[in-house]
């Protein structure tokens, strides 16, 4: 991170300059160290510039200029998602900073680094990447403006954009421009992003391309947007997609196809490189976002769920990529060795924990199918035998008291259970809650979710509760609910208010849907349809939002006035009161105050009539409250 450091490793000159929103935290699950430790692996020397300054030149030019390019990146979450919340209130925190104070990031940070980047360096090639310019690589939604935004390779004077898991492009990029080759001649990499001016694609042979409506049409016109939506999301995967074009006023976008999927003994390679685990020591603060993941291994990556509201197929994509067993055994003992492991694996998972090790014969030859959902497929080999066996080894090793699964499970994904896989969770790997995502509880809104129905969760729970009245554990399932995604109307979050009521859920994890770009529901939400039927979809906004979220905060006070207004607009008044079915309490009107009735103030200062009690005092405050 400074000239001294690479000076005691004989550094005169950073062969690569990282540049991030983040701290610099050396651990696999940050994307800067990943990619940092890749490149030092394949003989490059890496600078890192962590949450520069972006106001001033002097954090963007204390590494000086690297021989072939700055990669930049807004960290590890999109600076927006980070800097607002889905109310769009600016947030005070940011978990990847030092203390966990906000403000270390600019909005839109990829494009405001690059900007100042290539004012500094004009002669130097930049390179982004990273979740935000890999879900913003097209014309995309963004819900902080309410508007559509161009790409952000339109926007930001990069030379190119790496999207998705970057190991192979960032190194197929040092290797050619190490060889002299100019960045503008670097067009064939797989998984990468490049300009073009509209004279040359006008002049060029677009066969074999898949050409979307242009950012002119896509801004002006929902139903081209949806199309084009649809289009890029059927070339996501790197076997069957093609090149995906489209036309900006000043430019043109081409998306080469997915770089393919990392082989097990290439993602041993790259998370067994030597990783301290630690922040940088020039943090006088702890990195609150390196606490719960320490001392986490990830197993796998890819999701093949298909949740309408995650953009992990356009970043990830839907193939799983599994590690070997050694390899995470190796990365255990390794830890075990290191300073502060007190006996915990934190996690063992990626997307989500039970995906390690799930196959498909048709993914090595030709990819993902578009005619089928992976989770309801014959075809898909699930290995929930594989990962009890990988959990059986590592809390067998020396060193190691508990293995937990803290990434999520999908309850959907095994069926009747014939491995035992959930009883060796519930017994071994549960740290007192389980975390699983039925998001809702309403059909309608689930297929819009692309989630499984009530009845699948249902089975789960009377399974779960099962086995830990067996084991006589104190276990919870912990379960995640969405408010506000498109579908969703008051009386569902009524519906899903009295089921969390009824089966006595516990409730704290609700996620206001917040539009993400590149996602279905975000589709959804921008045009109101689905971009694969074309249907029409009921879209909650603005006021509506709030008052969905605050339905399953039915016991919160502060909340209780948007739940009345949420059950009165519903027609379910009758859960208004004070029996046993009802959601809130009626609303706490003063009485008014009779003035002919106050006399001399008392000696506690109130005011007092004739029986001597201070008719000042809100009858209500101080009332000890029934829980």
């Amino acid at each position: 991170m400074t000239m001294k450091e690479g000076a005691k490793l004989g550094i005169g000159q950073f062969d690569i300059i990282l540049v991030t929103g983040d701290a610099y935290v050396d651990h696999p699950s940050f994307g800067t160290a990943l990619i940092g430790r890749v490149l030092w692996d394949a003989g490059y020397s890496v600078g890192v510039i962590a949450q520069p300054d972006w106001k001033g030149s002097d954090d963007l030019m204390k590494l000086g200029q690297p021989r072939l390019f700055f990669g930049i990146s807004s960290g590890n979450v999109d600076s927006m998602v980070n800097n607002y919340t889905p109310a769009q209130k600016r947030r005070n925190d940011d978990v990847y900073s030092p203390g966990g104070t906000g403000s270390g990031r600019p909005d839109r940070a990829t494009t405001v680094y690059t900007d100042r980047l290539h004012a500094l360096f004009p002669r130097t090639p930049l390179v982004i990447g990273g979740i935000e310019a890999s879900l913003r690589r097209f014309a995309h939604y963004d819900y902080w403006s309410d508007s559509v935004r161009h790409s952000v390779l339109a926007d930001a004077p990069a030379d190119l954009l790496v999207f998705g898991m970057a190991e192979k492009q960032i190194t197929g990029i040092a290797e050619a421009l190490s060889r002299g080759e100019p960045v503008g001649n670097i067009r064939d990499i797989p998984g990468t992003c490049f300009r073009m001016s509209l004279a040359d694609w006008r002049g060029s042979d677009h066969e074999g391309y898949v050409v979307l409506p242009t950012f002119s049409e896509v801004s002006t016109d929902k139903l081209a947007y949806a199309r084009a939506f649809s289009l890029h999301y059927c070339e996501q995967d790197p076997f069957r997609g093609r090149p995906v074009v489209q036309v900006h006023p000043k430019t043109v976008i081409i998306q080469n196809p997915p770089a393919q999927p990392l082989a097990p003994d290439e993602l041993d390679h790259i998370y067994e490189l030597p990783y301290s685990r630690k922040s940088h020591p020039s943090y006088r603060e702890p990195i609150p976002a390196l606490l719960p993941v320490r001392f986490s291994v990830t197993s796998h990556r890819g999701c093949f769920g298909g949740c309408s509201f995650c953009a992990l197929t356009h970043h990830q994509g839907r193939i799983v990529q599994s590690r070997s067993a050694g390899s995470i055994i190796r990365e255990v003992e390794r830890m075990v060795g290191m300073s502060g492991f007190a006996g915990t694996v934190q996690d063992v998972g990626g997307p989500t924990a039970n995906m390690y090790g799930a196959s498909c014969e048709s993914w090595a030859r030709n990819g993902t199918c578009t005619d089928r959902n992976c989770m309801s497929c014959h075809r898909l080999v699930t290995a929930h035998d594989i990962q009890v066996n990988l959990l059986r080894r590592l809390r067998d090793l020396p060193g190691v008291k508990r293995v937990f699964i803290s990434s999520g499970i999908r309850y959907d994904l095994f069926g009747g259970d014939p491995d035992g896989y959930l009883k060796e969770i519930v017994g071994f790997h549960t740290s007192g809650h389980l975390k699983v995502a039925p998001e809702h509880i309403v059909g309608h809104v689930t297929d819009l979710m692309n989630k499984p129905g009530i009845v699948s969760f249902e089975r789960f729970c009377h399974k779960f509760e099962t086995l830990r009245e067996v084991s006589g554990k104190e276990q919870y399932i912990l379960p995640y609910f969405m408010s506000g995604h498109p579908g969703c109307r008051l009386d569902d979050m009524v519906a899903l208010a009295l089921y969390v009521r009824d089966h006595s859920l516990y409730t704290e994890q609700v996620q206001d849907f917040t539009p993400t770009p590149m996602s279905v529901s975000t589709c959804m939400y921008y045009t109101g349809m689905d971009p694969f039927t074309k249907k029409p979809v009921y879209i909650p906004k603005g006021h509506e939002k709030q008052v969905q979220r605050a339905m399953l905060h039915y016991r919160d006070t502060g909340k209780q006035d948007l739940v009345r207004e949420g059950l009165t607009i519903a027609g379910r008044t009758n859960l208004i009161g004070h029996g046993k079915k009802c959601l809130v309490p009626p609303a706490y009107t003063r009485a008014p105050v009779r003035m002919d009735l106050l006399a001399d103030p008392g000696p506690s200062g109130g005011t007092k009539g004739p029986t001597g009690k201070n008719l000042t005092q809100d009858p209500v405050i101080g009332r000890k409250k029934r829980r």
